[in-house]
């Protein structure tokens, strides 16, 4: 794993020790955790122990990684530009986290239950004989979870989408306290800017190597708020054929995932689900469900100037960031797209 000691990296560690399909070999962070045991290199934030184990691992250079069968990136943005296909270069599978390449014209932005069918822009890749799969922005995945039902069953005409985005999206240290405490930021600089383009590709088609997106538009407005963990995501959607709010509420608990005969792992049994229970979905109470990795919407009502609105909640650093890494690289790996059955991680 690179980027290993951030707040993504330490989540992506949790998620991997004792993987029942992926076991982990080398950990790699910037030159000052160089040489260092990964328990002194890493402020470790999560409740759960540090693994001892991983704890005694020594954090590696990034650049000499090379014995492996996929790499789980959880690097910055301009570092992942450069490292991730000098990687792929070298043979090697990179599932990434970061931002910089969700929208290369050869690099699948996944998430398995809505476009399994795009591993095979692999195949069209020219970074060596490696490949890079990346998993999209924390907020994308929530709203995109619970446009897929309406989607199929409806078509999408227009989104607007407000989010309500909690601390731990912003890593660590992240937003000052007295930024963020009784109060409300509204901008996340680039968030915006990946929400109104991201759900196009991830809903879109591919032929011979090309990407058709999706030709809907998304306008999008994002705020931190002070919460831990969970997203809300505040839409409001034209759909391509009317349809009342009953009916897509029966959608959204009809949608079953496409890929649930794999049994992946990381897969929830439900990658979304609709309550109807007044104030729902709150992150207090709705975050970890199916252990963070499952969308969960409410509020499903007429749209006096759209269609439909809802509400929808993801959790960012576990289905939007750690836990859909580790569910891409399962569904590598359920495809034959990894190397050996015993398969290891770095």
């Amino acid at each position: 794993m690179i980027g290993a000691t951030g707040t993504v990296g330490q989540r992506l560690v949790r998620r991997l020790h004792d993987h029942p399909w992926f076991r982990l070999t080398a950990l790699a962070a910037s030159s000052r955790s160089e040489g260092k045991r990964y328990g002194d290199a890493v402020h470790w934030l999560l409740p759960t122990a540090l693994p001892d184990s991983v704890a005694e691992m020594e954090v590696r250079d990034i650049r000499e990684i090379d014995d492996c069968d996929v790499v789980f990136s959880a690097l910055g943005s301009s570092t992942a530009r450069e490292v991730e296909p000098l990687l792929a270069q070298r043979g090697l599978m990179v599932v990434s986290n970061a931002s910089a390449l969700r929208m290369h014209p050869r690099v699948p932005l996944l998430i398995p239950e809505v476009n399994s069918d795009h591993l095979d822009m692999l195949d069209h890749q020219n970074f060596g004989s490696g490949g890079i799969v990346t998993n999209p922005n924390c907020s994308t995945v929530g709203l995109v979870l619970s446009l897929k039902p309406l989607a199929d069953a409806f078509g999408i005409e227009a989104v607007q989408v407000t989010t309500l985005q909690a601390i731990s999206g912003a890593g660590h240290p992240g937003v000052p306290s007295l930024d963020i405490l009784g109060n409300t930021l509204p901008l996340i600089p680039g968030e915006e800017e990946k929400l109104e383009t991201e759900p196009q590709k991830l809903l879109g088609t591919t032929a011979d190597g090309v990407f058709s997106p999706a030709r809907f538009p998304v306008s999008a407005q994002t705020n931190r708020v002070p919460v831990v963990d969970g997203h809300l995501v505040s839409v409001s959607v034209k759909l391509g054929r009317a349809a009342s709010a009953e009916e897509a509420r029966s959608v959204i608990e009809d949608f079953r995932s496409p890929v649930a005969d794999l049994d992946l792992p990381s897969a929830p049994l439900r990658p979304v689900v609709a309550v109807d229970e007044g104030p729902r979905p709150q992150p207090k109470l709705d975050a970890d469900r199916e252990n963070g990795m499952t969308v969960t919407v409410g509020r499903i009502r007429d749209c006096p100037v759209f269609d439909l609105r809802y509400v929808a909640l993801v959790h960012n650093t576990e289905r939007g960031a750690a836990g859909a890494a580790v569910l891409n690289a399962e569904l590598l790996a359920a495809a034959g797209r990894l190397g050996g059955a015993n398969r290891r991680t770095t």
